[in-house]
C-alpha cells in the first residue's frame, strides 16, 4: 500500500480483535465527515503488523494497545507521538489474586508456585503483573510455573478470553495465583467464573494507561489535528455516536499521556520481550 498524499483522507489503523471494529468505525466515518474531517479505517489481524503499517506510512494514525505504543517507540527509537487516549485508558490496574483458603501473604510466597495469567503478550494479564512478581524479588520464569493462556495472540490482550481461562484455572485449583484486570476480576464474579468469596487479592499492581492513538512525528501536525478536536468534541450525550463510544468503551475522549506506560516498558525490557524471550516461553 503506498502512502497516502497529504489532501486524501486520513488512514486511521486499528486491530480486528472483534466483529464489531467494523460496526464502531462504520459508526464514526460519518460522524468525522459531518465535522469537516475525512477518515477512513484499515484493519489489521494483529498489531505488529499494524505498527509496521503506521511506521511505513500505510495508514498516518494507529490505535494502538499500550504493548504497540512501546513497539512503536522502540522500532522507530522514539520518533512517534500519542495524540488521544480513552477516559477508560487511564489509571487501570491489575490483581494478582489467589484463592481465599490459601495461605499466601505476599508475593514471595508463590515462590515454586503456579501463576495463571492471560496472553502471552498481554500488558494487563502477563507482562505488568509477572514484573511486579519480579520486582518482589523472584524470577516468574524461574521461580515459578507461568501458566500462559494464549487466546488471540497478536492482539495483546484486546480479548477477554485469556484472562477469563487463568481465572478458571485458579479457580479450578490447576494454577495457584492469577492475573486479572481489576474491572475484569468483577466481572468473572458476576458472571460467576470466580464463585463470590473464594477468591482474594494478594497484590495489586501501581495504575497504568492503555491504548492511545499514535501517529509518527514526522507527520504534519495539521494532518492529524483536526482528526483530535473532533475526537475530543465527540460527547457521550450525543444520540449519533453514543452506541459506538459505548461499544468502544468510553464515555470521553481525552488528549494522550505517556506516563502511564513506565511499568510496561520496564516489563519489555527486563524479560526482554522483543528480544524473544517472553514470546518463546508463551508457546
Amino acid at each position: 500500500m503506498s502512502k497516502a498524499p497529504a489532501g486524501h483522507a486520513l488512514r486511521i489503523g486499528a486491530v480486528a480483535y472483534d466483529p464489531k471494529v467494523v460496526t464502531i468505525w462504520e459508526g464514526f466515518l460519518p460522524y468525522f465527515a459531518k465535522h469537516g474531517v475525512r477518515i477512513d479505517y484499515v484493519l489489521y489481524s494483529n498489531y505488529d503488523a499494524q505498527v509496521e503499517a503506521n511506521l511505513s506510512g500505510e495508514v498516518d494514525v494507529a490505535w494502538n494497545s499500550p504493548l504497540a505504543w512501546v513497539k512503536s517507540q522502540i522500532d522507530s527509537k522514539g520518533a512517534c507521538l500519542a495524540i488521544a487516549m480513552r477516559d477508560s485508558d487511564r489509571d487501570l490496574t491489575t490483581k494478582i489474586i489467589v484463592r481465599t483458603n490459601s495461605r499466601f501473604t505476599s508475593l514471595p510466597d508463590l515462590k515454586g508456585k503456579t501463576i495463571a495469567v492471560g496472553a502471552s503478550d498481554s500488558p494487563q494479564a502477563t507482562l505488568i503483573p509477572l514484573n511486579l512478581v519480579a520486582e518482589s524479588g523472584l524470577d516468574p520464569f524461574r521461580d515459578c510455573k507461568v501458566l500462559y493462556h494464549n487466546v488471540m495472540v497478536g492482539k495483546h490482550g484486546d480479548h477477554v478470553g485469556g484472562e477469563r481461562d487463568a481465572a478458571r484455572a485458579l479457580a479450578s485449583g490447576a494454577a495457584d495465583a492469577a492475573c486479572v484486570l481489576d474491572a475484569n476480576y468483577g466481572v468473572f464474579v458476576n458472571e460467576g467464573t470466580l464463585d463470590p468469596g473464594t477468591t482474594r487479592v494478594l497484590a495489586t499492581t501501581p495504575a497504568f494507561d492503555h491504548c492511545n492513538f499514535t501517529v509518527r512525528a514526522s507527520l504534519p501536525t495539521n494532518r492529524w489535528k483536526p482528526f483530535v478536536d473532533v475526537l475530543l468534541g465527540m460527547s457521550f450525550r450525543d444520540s449519533e455516536v453514543r452506541a459506538f463510544m459505548e461499544m468502544e468503551g468510553l464515555k470521553r475522549w481525552l488528549p494522550a499521556r505517556t506516563t502511564g506506560y513506565t511499568q510496561l516498558e520496564k516489563a519489555v525490557e527486563r524479560f526482554n520481550f522483543y528480544g524473544g524471550a517472553a514470546t518463546s516461553a508463551g508457546t
